[in-house]
């Protein structure tokens, strides 16, 4: 009998009623590393006057409501499974809130919780933890309406704060005055003991108006990755720019200004004064920005436990390993291949160094259907760009580098690829060397194929390294072979030769 088809797993999508924007976001499933499918905001501005009238503005909420409307056809033609809709501070701070949620619900023909402000915190932080591994610091998440901040220790949550200071209701309860702002934000987060617990930690950023900022910082920095998640300023430095770019922007005097969308080019100095404050209060290490939040910690609140604890970047990399490897378990052998490899050669490894060269192995055989001449090129592209969370933007270019060299090879004239290498350390940029060594001696023994590298042994002999085929595999033994591995063994100031059991 012919087996059924797997049925696949159902889409899901979050509507995001934000006081600056409202957004649809559609991912394939609820997953521990989501994908997503369909991403798309609509800057309606239902907060910009929420703090001196009470109200939803008439234009807002008409231009939210169409935008929803858009929202619910477009899950239709989609097919989604399942549609869960939220609601933030506007919402809940606007006395016509509830009449605004109750026309909504019809268009979006599902309920919308409004999620109060410590509810709001925490979600953040759980989307902070979903996409940054082992995260340790204060989370504040800025919005149009309010920021929420909370402080996160690996799986350890404390309680959320909220504050009446999103971009738009600073904007309108300072008058668009941004001295009267600055005496707002200084009164509202002296009242905050938890941020007297960020000394020494990150602060992590997330919000729309903040990941602006970082864009302009990117581009002024000629920062040589364009991947907003996991960002990271040294506080020092994120201070001294959130100081120049409240000036830059009060004057009209910012060049990069168009990276940003026009609307929210008014709030760029309010988001400024108030990360400028909290660096100065929490005095942390540094501030990263983290694209993962409410949306992404209500999905991640929904998974079982076991998903929850699981690695998200692993969970991302053996999904792409399933989809574009030739054999997802030759992946799998080759992990256990470079273990052996480590142990024998006894390198140095730390567990997070460990942990990316396990992804490295998942993703070494991602880019075989490109063409030849391109495919080290449009690897590391897809490495670095991927969206996956979980890991830092050394860690991508570790990894990118180790696969660019598995395709590429280790000629002088690839010792120069795209400026991600400026973000790797020396020592680890000769071990992503190394491992595209390793990665090139495997694929070339095995052509990719499971249950080869379980046949090969390595073995230690003083200064000698040794790889050992097993009899039933002995007619692979060639000398291009062989050459690739002398010339990995060099890589790691050994001589090593291949034998025949």
């Amino acid at each position: 009998m012919t087996a059924r088809p797997r049925k696949r797993a159902p889409s899901v999508a979050v509507i995001d009623i934000g006081s600056n924007s409202v957004r649809l976001v559609v991912y394939e499933k609820l997953a521990r590393s989501l994908v997503t499918v369909f991403n798309e905001k609509a800057l309606c501005g239902l907060g910009r006057e929420v703090q001196s009238t009470g109200l939803l503005a008439p234009d807002a909420v008409a231009k939210a409501l169409t935008s929803l409307q858009r929202f619910r056809a477009l899950c239709k033609v989609m097919k989604v499974g399942k549609v869960f809709a939220v609601a933030t501070a506007a919402c809940r701070d606007a006395s016509n809130g509830p009449e605004f949620i109750a026309r909504a619900e019809k268009i979006c023909g599902a309920p919308i919780t409004i999620l109060s402000g410590k509810r709001e915190a925490h979600l953040s932080a759980l989307g902070v933890m979903s996409g940054i591994h082992q995260p340790d610091g204060i989370v504040g998440d800025l919005g149009g309406g309010s920021l929420e901040l909370i402080d996160l220790r690996g799986r350890r949550l404390s309680s959320g704060v909220t504050l009446p200071l999103g971009s738009l209701a600073l904007q309108d309860a300072a008058q668009k005055s941004l001295k009267r702002a600055q005496r707002i934000v200084r009164g509202e987060l002296a009242r905050v003991p938890l941020l007297g617990a960020g000394k020494g930690r990150n602060f992590y950023a997330v919000g729309g108006t903040w990941r602006a900022l970082a864009r302009i910082h990117m581009i002024q920095s000629g920062y040589p990755l364009k991947v907003m998640h996991g960002y990271s300023i040294p506080a020092a430095e994120a201070l001294a720019f959130a100081r120049r770019l409240r000036r830059l922007v009060a004057a009209n005097a910012l060049a990069d200004i168009e990276a940003v969308a026009d609307a929210r080019q008014p709030l760029l100095a309010y988001a400024a004064l108030v990360l400028e404050h909290i660096i100065r209060i929490a005095k942390p290490d540094a501030i990263v920005f983290s694209t993962y939040g409410v949306r992404e910690g209500l999905l991640y609140e929904m998974l079982p436990a076991r998903e929850r604890l699981s690695d998200g970047l692993v969970s991302a990399a053996q999904t792409l390993n399933l989809l574009l490897s030739r054999s997802a378990r030759h992946a799998e052998e080759l992990i256990a291949w470079t273990d052996h490899f480590v142990r024998v050669a006894k390198l140095p490894e730390t567990r997070e160094e460990r942990r990316l060269r396990h992804v490295a192995c998942l993703l070494s055989d991602i880019g075989w259907r490109v063409h030849p001449d391109y495919r080290g090129e449009q690897t590391l592209n897809l490495v670095c760009h991927g969206n996956f969370g979980e890991i830092t933007h050394e860690g991508r270019a570790f990894v990118a580098l180790s696969v660019f060299y598995r395709y590429a090879g280790l000629r002088e004239e690839n010792e120069s690829p795209p400026a991600v290498r400026e973000l790797v350390s020396p020592a680890w940029l000769e071990r992503a060397r190394v491992l595209g060594a390793a990665f090139r001696t495997a694929h070339l023994i095995s052509a990719a194929r499971p249950g080869v590298l379980p046949a090969t042994h390595f073995r230690g002999d003083g200064r000698k390294l040794l790889l050992i085929f097993e009899h039933r595999m002995v007619d692979l033994v060639a000398d291009r072979a062989g050459s690739r591995f002398k010339q990995l063994a060099r890589l790691v100031g050994r001589s090593g030769s291949i034998m025949r059991k």
